[in-house]
């Protein structure tokens, strides 16, 4: 119907004419089975699905590219007062919202669910708003009509002045029983097993207990009249009826009983003796009394059906939780295992790929056998993951750059067959997970929709806000109600029954043929979600694809930086490495590959011999340290206590499986290095000298007397790189550098690559050099240190870098800017003065030092 309208009758014009955000949003919406309408443009037009014409009832088609005002005049002032909102930018919903529409010809009482959303061009101008409707009308009235039920039953306990009670399934009071203590002013423990017959007449106790011990033995209704004393000690006259509850096997499983009040309708029957005429009207009344006790017990018993329904349901959810947390803590202890198993393979293999260097044979073979270990380290990171005993390095993400930069990725892993389709919502909250979980986890879906629609169809990804409410929190295990982002993956597929559904995340499960798959993917995505405190929802039917839902926690702070991985060849030092693993061959191997590196290295089996070693005297530069270890002395108290003894020792933890040491709340502790089983030489070597080079840089720091001018400037993602040597800073009062005095130069670039080749630029030049992602980030820098240069490229995410020049000239009047562009020109250089220039992209360092020094060597300006 979109295609088939002539919009160029319409204020849209023809659809060729349509921006690519307006054609976007129309295609999603067609496509999406759920009830969406959109009103575009200042004049509102309607466009909606097949869906949404349900809604619209009669007014369907002549709605479909009509304005909303022409459509929908009866809730125009509603409407209105929500287009205004929307096109000011604001989300908003309604849950069941009453309206009376006449899309029927009639006005009629409609309830709705509804959430607005506003829609934005490319200019981040509004251009509409987005309705996503869902009608309640019959739940509503049928709630209503509960409620007056519920009314109804009341006013007809309090009529025939009844009183409610409940039995065991052999007869005895069991539990509170109000009604019961109101009337006869019995406690619980009086009344408790067959205290109720000392309430009883003494004269009508043994007809009552043979009438009832006859119904519980033959699980008949129980009809029965005696006298009760009252809770004032007057005796009155009780009607009683009583229905046995069964369970599925027909036994009886409850008693349900009224007492009813016919003290007044017994006096009234002896008067009837001598008048008929009032007879009659008592037994009329006894009759209606009994109809309504009737009613009464029919909705006790679809009441109590349904409470014992929703009990399974409730049992079945804590038996699958159970089962999932029994399976997690065996895979966690199993990957402990397995991992240490390949450190062992993985450390010889890369030993012996030096003997056989040169031997083409071996070397290929040693090279499909470390393949092998990388597929083996795999698998036991999803049964980590799974059984949520990874140790997660969250950090805030904004999802929708996060996704489309995985672009490349997708199509890669699933091929030109898929079309693949990204839609997010404008003003997508951030989130706080793992960064490299959450992009294993969009792979693994990718891939199995991809399977599931045997290469061919479309994926759908989609991207918004959420937020779970309490009654979703209590029928969902482990969900918590609050705001999430929502990442929803669908599928065109073949869909799956609901017995698949229910079998998905269990680990080794998978609907594949033999030697396709793992079956860890999807229990690897469910840990994860989980472990990060997120929930997973699942949604599929035969025939009609697959869409799994994830909800990850909403996080309110800035999106942090991402830092461009360590690049280049690996080397090794000379320092004393402290290396402590219970596995004997784990231990040897590590020990062959630090020695290979260079490294002296000293070896303990256990936490206790290691602290031995360190009270020796021995002088040690790192402990390299595995986390699960046998012995009354842990690994973290062993840091702890190497620490107190060695002040400068480095320490660096490793671990296949970390339990809680250091970790908590599945994340790694803040401080603490990490080094996962199994790990690589490259691996090794990189992550040892990343953690010396970061302790020796704090001893420097802390030898030269230096932590009030560095240790307070704490720049995100970057650290100050300085050299050990290197002499105090420039005083804040001289208007140059002297000298004899380093140059202190600020870089600010959001480019990681950029960022650190630049700095290696500027330490060759002798200077000192502080690195800055962001204005942010160069601010805190600025307003501690006493910088001499800025060199800032004018692109910055939030401010730019003009901005924080003018930011860095009012705190530092004499420092000079160089300003990093691709452009030949920046606006606004003038005002800086000749102690500014322009570097241009892409530079050398010869370039750059001509930058630097041109703006050191003019004299002080002050900025216009």
């Amino acid at each position: 119907m979109l295609l088939s309208t002539d919009w160029s009758r319409t204020s849209l014009g023809p659809i060729e004419s349509w921006s690519p955000a307006l054609r976007a949003i129309a295609d999603m919406i067609v496509d999406s089975p759920v009830a969406k309408v959109l009103m575009w443009g200042p004049d509102h037009r309607m466009i909606y699905n097949d869906a949404y014409s349900v809604v619209a009832g009669a007014n369907h088609p002549r709605a479909f590219g009509a304005c909303v005002d022409e459509v929908w005049p009866e809730i125009w002032d509603f409407n209105r007062a929500i287009l205004a909102a929307g096109f000011r930018g604001e989300v908003q919903s309604y849950l069941d919202r009453h309206l009376v529409l006449n899309r029927n010809g009639r006005p009629e009482d409609v309830y709705f669910d509804l959430y607005y959303t506003p829609i934005y061009e490319t200019d981040e101008r509004v251009g509409g708003v987005l309705c996503t409707v869902s009608e309640n009308t019959n739940r509503v009235l049928d709630r209503h009509r509960l409620h007056e039920s519920n009314e109804r039953f009341r006013a007809a306990m309090e009529a025939v002045h009844g009183v409610l009670w409940t039995n065991s399934a052999d007869g005895r009071m069991i539990g509170e029983q109000p009604g019961w203590s109101a009337l006869t002013g019995q406690s619980e423990a009086e009344y408790s097993g067959f205290g109720w017959a000392k309430a009883v007449h003494p004269d009508d106790v043994t007809a009552t207990q043979v009438a009832w011990l006859k119904a519980v033995e033959t699980t008949t209704p129980f009809v029965h009249e005696h006298r009760v004393r009252r809770r004032d000690g007057s005796w009155g006259s009780f009607a009683i009826r009583a229905l046995p509850i069964l369970d599925g096997r027909g036994t009886a499983a409850q008693w349900v009983g009224v007492h009813t009040d016919i003290t007044e309708q017994r006096a009234a029957e002896a008067k009837i003796l001598e008048h008929a005429a009032l007879l009659e009207r008592q037994i009329a009344h006894r009759r209606r009394a009994e109809d309504q006790l009737r009613q009464m017990n029919d909705t006790l018993e679809t009441r109590i059906a349904e409470a014992i329904a929703e009990r399974r349901e409730a049992e079945k959810a804590l038996a699958q939780s159970q089962k999932m947390e029994t399976i997690g803590k065996l895979t966690g202890g199993v990957a402990h295992d397995f991992n240490n198993l390949l450190q062992v393979i993985s450390g010889n293999l890369q030993l012996l790929s030096r003997d056989v260097a040169g031997n083409l044979r071996a070397e290929t073979r040693v090279a499909n056998a470390l393949a092998g270990v990388s597929r083996g380290a795999k698998l036991a990171s999803h049964l980590l993951a799974f059984g949520r005993r990874q140790a997660l390095e969250p950090k805030v993400v904004n999802l929708t750059r996060f996704v489309r930069g995985m672009d490349d990725m997708l199509s890669r892993a699933l091929g030109g067959g898929i079309e693949v389709e990204i839609v997010a919502t404008a003003g997508l909250w951030n989130t706080f997970i793992d960064p490299t979980q959450v992009e294993n986890a969009l792979l693994n879906l990718a891939i199995n929709a991809r399977d599931a629609m045997d290469g061919l169809g479309r994926l759908t990804i989609e991207l918004g806000n959420a937020s779970l409410d309490d009654d979703y929190a209590r029928s969902h295990e482990e969900v918590r109600a609050g705001q999430y982002v929502m990442l929803a993956v669908s599928d065109t597929g073949s869909g799956m029954s609901p017995e698949i559904i229910e079998k998905v995340f269990e680990p080794f499960f998978s609907t594949k043929a033999e030697g396709k798959g793992s079956g860890l993917g999807l229990s690897m995505v469910y840990g994860f979600v989980k472990q990060s405190g997120g929930h997973v929802k699942i949604y599929s039917e035969i025939g009609h694809g697959t869409t799994v839902r994830l909800y990850l926690p909403r996080a309110t702070q800035a999106e942090d930086i991402e830092i461009a991985p360590v690049t280049g060849p690996i080397a090794g030092g000379t320092e004393t490495i402290l290396v402590v693993e219970d596995d004997e061959d784990v231990r040897a191997t590590v020990v062959d590959l630090l020695t290979e590196l260079g490294y002296r290295v000293l070896k303990a089996p256990q936490a206790q011999a290691a602290l031995s070693v360190v009270e020796s005297g021995v002088p040690i530069d790192l402990l390299f340290t595995d986390v699960v270890m046998p012995g009354p002395l842990r690994s973290p108290e062993l840091a702890r206590m190497a620490r107190e003894r060695i002040p400068g020792i480095a320490v660096l933890f490793t671990s296949g499986y970390t339990e809680n040491s250091i970790v908590h709340g599945g994340r790694l502790d803040a401080g603490v290095n990490l080094l996962s089983k199994p790990y690589s030489r490259e691996a090794l070597a990189r992550k040892i000298r990343h953690v010396l080079a970061n302790q020796q840089q704090r001893n420097a720091a802390a030898a030269q007397g230096s932590a009030d001018a560095l240790g307070s400037v704490e720049v995100p993602g970057e650290a100050v790189r300085q050299a050990a040597s290197a002499p105090s800073l420039v005083p804040a009062d001289e208007a140059a550098p002297a000298a004899d005095k380093p140059v202190c130069v600020l870089l600010v670039e959001d480019d990681g690559l950029i960022r650190m080749n630049t700095a290696e630029l500027i330490q060759d030049l002798g200077h000192v050099v502080v690195e800055a992602g962001s204005a942010e980030e160069a601010m805190a820098a600025l307003q501690t240190m006493e910088i001499d240069v800025l060199v800032t490229d004018v692109n910055l995410p939030g401010q730019s870098g003009p901005q924080l020049a003018k930011e860095a000239r009012r705190l530092h009047a004499a420092i000079g800017v160089v300003f990093a562009t691709g452009d030949r020109t920046v606006s606004g250089i003038e005002a800086f003065g000749r102690r500014a220039s322009i570097l241009n992209k892409p530079y050398d360092g010869t370039g750059l030092e001509r930058a630097i020094e041109a703006v050191l060597a003019d004299p002080v300006k002050a900025p216009a």
